[in-house]
């Protein structure tokens, strides 16, 4: 029997299901992957999503050498596969900077494997153009020594001429005298001058005294530092989890309490309430100063269950990275 249109369209339509795929590859920089699963939810209810987790180093390193191989490299084997195996590193620990970039400054930047293909592609691209540069270079410097060849000719041929230019000399040389004579007045002039100089020697020997007597000033204010800096560190250290649990537990925070959470809200570089004045009580006082962030901010830091693991990583990395801006922001509640 001849299949009836229905018949022969559905067959159509099962064959296009069992052999038509389309793959969507979306990348997570920028806000586009977000924009477009918000317009077209279809791509997750009805498609199967696989998440590319970042390459190993092995495959880093294995892309590498298949895209080097055939490229044109004057090295010894040795030194391509170290090359190849450098290359994947050194996308590993762009990606593990990027992590750090994104604790320090709070900004994500987004490391692909697209970005590890340019970087083969860019490095395959300056070599060629450096290797082409050597080879101008070669060149030129054949060129210059034979240029150097005849200019050794030349140098016969000047002998000659230098020869008659000798009686000229000697005449020179007695011009030569008289401007030396005229030249020994000029040098008491000069000597003038170098005892100035040396006045100004003088003075920078001194300066430079002044400068080590102030170093070593500073030497001894450091030495006086590192007992305080040990006794902070070691404060750090004593504080166990029932100390941050009895502090999450407290209805209402004493201002104390708020202001110490807002220093280390500003030593994390996190959020903070816009300045505004407030009364605080300290000591059963009533004292103006800057409203906190606690209720706002500074409580959810508290309440974060790696709070003590972040106090105890920022004592032992990160209290050396504290610059001269945070300080000024700490001094009000030093001084206080």
């Amino acid at each position: 029997m001849e299949p009836s249109l229905l018949v022969l369209w559905i067959f159509f339509i099962n064959r296009v299901k069992d052999c038509l795929h389309t793959v969507l590859a979306f990348s997570p920089v920028g806000t586009k992957f977000r924009e477009r699963s918000q317009k077209f939810p279809s791509l997750f209810s009805q498609c199967s999503i696989d998440w590319f987790l970042p390459w190993p180093e092995d495959a880093l390193v294995a892309v590498s050498q298949k895209f080097l191989t055939g490229f044109k490299i004057d090295c010894t084997p040795e030194i391509l596969g170290n090359l190849e195996r450098h290359m994947g590193k050194c996308h590993d620990l762009v990606t593990e900077v990027c992590d750090v970039y994104f604790q320090r400054m709070r900004r994500h930047v987004y490391v692909t494997p697209k970005s590890y293909l340019s970087f083969i592609e860019l490095y395959k691209d300056v070599y060629k153009v450096k290797y082409d540069g050597i080879d101008v270079e070669e060149a030129n410097i054949v060129s210059g020594l034979e240029k150097l060849a005849e200019a050794a000719q030349g140098v016969e041929e000047l002998k000659v001429d230098l020869r008659k230019e000798e009686v000229k000399l000697k005449e020179a040389s007695d011009v030569t005298d008289k401007l030396l004579k005229e030249l020994e007045v000029e040098n008491k002039k000069a000597k003038e001058k170098a005892d100035e100089v040396a006045v100004v020697a003088e003075n920078c020997i001194n300066q430079r005294n002044t400068i080590m007597a102030e170093k070593e000033q500073a030497d001894r204010d450091l030495q006086a530092a590192i007992p305080y800096l040990k006794k902070a560190e070691a404060a750090v250290n004593s504080i166990k989890p029932g100390d941050i649990n009895e502090l999450k537990g407290m209805r209402q925070a004493v201002d104390t309490t708020r202001l110490i959470m807002d220093t280390v809200q500003i030593l994390f570089q996190r959020a903070m309430d816009p300045v505004k004045l407030k009364s605080l009580l300290i000591l059963k006082t009533e004292i103006p100063f800057v409203a906190d962030s606690y209720d706002n901010n500074t409580k959810s830091t508290l309440t974060s269950p790696t709070f003590l693991k972040d106090l105890f990583e920022f004592s032992e990395k990160e209290k050396d990275n504290i610059n001269e801006e945070t300080v000024e922001f700490l001094q009000p509640y030093i001084d206080l």
